[in-house]
């Protein structure tokens, strides 16, 4: 068991803010922070930004080299203390070693809250910095480091996404009214909480459904954000539109709906064979009902298209298809504080007869959106008996 002092413990604090810096714009990367410091003294920070750029570890190094002369620099680095969320990668990569740039450094300790998640290459960094003589140790507020890439842990370890089902009810339960008519029940401080969730998921799922009813096109609009400019590049975040997944079993998707032309990539799954005119932005993936495998296409998006973390946004069918199935790690449900009456359409299509289909959640954060209630849970690992939608 390590020994970390309470510095120790402000210094990672410290680098975990850094990393949420990045949570718009990373993927499929983790969040990465990084401080450096001398004798309790703050050098530089550092935080990964986008795939292909700089690592936290190299970013927080070059800030001290800009304003410092190479000497300077050299003499602030040696001995140093560096605090990173995650294990320094060992590979080169399109970026380099962090790890060798830390060696490079001279730097005596390196502080990590957590190792590398990928199996293949957990440990190799630690090991570069041990044999090249720098203390390292491992595990400062490592729960606080993965809260911030827990899809791509899960990714690593498990080749699926994290799922997140995003539903938006009145108070006795309802989505829309019987004729579908659904804008708006939440408040504009819920919508932009929304956007928010699609800028921090790597794809977002629909059904055909509710395509064909809303024509909606499911993008990130930075100016709905809520974003200080300040903290995040809100150019970067338009330009990296999450990967719109229509769920479209019988291959019926208008060639004319609004989906299709928004910047960003929309992946058609279907059920049915390939037509001769479908291109690689379409998917076969049948189940044996006839309707697609919500399974192998989770499997899908997490290995063919690196997907970290994936939002559900469809109506009470898909989405309850994926509760029934138990495909989804957390439910994320806007109450707001209205009643649209018995006749009004259901948050969920499920046909449960018995108390034991219910599926048990737990309640793990809930706070005020504006006028509406966001209610965060996740799953109580009691599998689901099978039902049928409705």
């Amino acid at each position: 068991m390590e020994n970390f002092s309470e510095k120790d413990s402000q210094f990672m604090a410290l680098a975990i803010q850094q990393a949420r810096r990045g949570i718009y714009t990373t993927r499929p990367n983790p969040n990465v922070g990084c401080v450096i410091v001398k004798e309790g003294q703050l050098l530089s920070s550092g935080f990964h930004l986008q795939a292909g750029l700089g690592h936290a570890e190299v970013n927080a190094l070059q800030s001290l080299q800009q304003s410092h002369s190479a000497e300077q620099t050299a003499q602030l680095l040696r001995g140093a203390t560096v605090y990173v969320t995650l294990e320094p990668c060992s590979h080169q990569g399109r970026t380099g070693s962090c790890a060798r740039a830390l060696i490079k450094a001279k730097v005596a300790r390196v502080v990590c809250a957590m190792s590398d998640p990928n199996p293949l290459v957990a440990g190799s960094g630690f090991r570069l910095l041990r044999e090249a003589g720098i203390e390292v140790a491992v595990g400062l507020m490592a729960e606080q480091a993965q809260a911030s890439n827990l899809g791509f842990c899960q990714r690593m370890t498990e080749q699926m996404p994290r799922v997140n089902i995003k539903l938006a009810m009145s108070l006795d339960g309802r989505t829309a009214m019987q004729s579908g008519e659904s804008q708006w029940i939440t408040g504009p401080a819920a919508r932009s909480d929304v956007q928010r969730l699609r800028a921090r998921s790597c794809a977002i799922i629909t059904g055909i459904g509710s395509i064909e009813h809303d024509d909606s096109s499911l993008t990130v609009r930075p100016e709905q954000l809520g974003l200080e400019l300040s903290e995040y590049n809100l150019e970067m975040i338009a330009a990296q539109q999450p990967l719109r997944v229509v769920v479209d079993s019988q291959n019926r998707l208008s060639k004319n709906a609004k989906i299709l032309v928004q910047s960003g990539r929309t992946l058609r799954v279907i059920a049915v064979p390939l037509a001769a005119e479908d291109n690689e932005n379409v998917v076969s993936l049948p189940a044996d009902d006839g309707q697609v495998d919500l399974k192998a296409l989770l499997r899908y998006l997490a290995v063919q298209e690196h997907c970290n973390n994936v939002l559900v946004e469809a109506g009470a069918t898909l989405a309850g298809s994926f509760v029934s199935q138990g495909l989804f790690d957390q439910l994320t449900v806007y109450m707001a504080p209205t009643i649209l009456g018995a006749s009004a359409r259901p948050l969920l299509a499920l046909k449960m007869d018995k108390m034991s289909q219910q599926q048990r959640l737990e309640l793990v954060d809930q706070r005020f959106v504006g006028e509406d209630i966001r209610l965060s849970y996740q799953k109580v690992e009691k599998p689901m008996q099978p039902v049928e939608n409705s």
